[in-house]
């Protein structure tokens, strides 16, 4: 099921799993069911003459997997390194081809469980990065959390215009 028509069109009981984690001060969330797996950071091969998002890559049992940093894509400095680093390896598919994808955020929190009904939309005004990057905001605990539109941010042909006009 695609998840952004999820959000807009989903009934208020529905729920979904998300899993958090943080990028900067800010918690945000993403559909459980794009993630493959969670791994500490590691030693990355860096490519040259790429975006500053694009860390590098990585070897993952074998396959070479492009590494991008979540607080450089949503415009702010490139994410240091630190005990709770996490890369998040995503599914996305790319002109009907599946490819994983990693993700380095500063530290992964939970898996969460998000109702429809706690989902507004992006606001205009409070938030750090682009709304485009946004599906809306949730507040679950008390905490405002903001949940990645996972296929515009990491969008592989905007990625992949980005790093042709460099």
């Amino acid at each position: 099921m695609d998840y952004a028509k999820l959000l807009l069109q989903g009934q208020p009981d529905t729920i979904l799993q998300c899993l958090t984690y943080w990028v900067d001060d800010e918690l945000f969330a993403m559909n459980i069911n794009r993630v493959r797996e969670i791994i500490q950071h590691a030693s990355m091969t860096v490519v040259p003459l790429m975006p500053s998002f694009v860390r590098g890559v990585i070897n993952l049992r074998g396959s070479v997997v492009p590494v991008i940093d979540l607080r450089a894509r949503l415009g702010r400095s490139p994410t240091p390194l630190g005990k709770k680093t996490s890369i998040i390896i995503l599914d996305v598919s790319r002109e009907g081809e599946r490819l994983d994808l990693g993700v380095m955020v500063d530290a992964v929190s939970e898996v969460i469980e998000v109702r429809q009904s706690q989902i507004e939309s992006p606001p205009n005004f409070g938030t750090s990065i682009d709304r485009d990057y946004l599906q809306g905001v949730a507040k679950v605990a008390g905490q405002f959390v903001g949940i990645l539109d996972t296929e515009r941010a990491l969008s592989m042909d905007e990625m992949a215009q980005l790093v042709a006009t460099q």
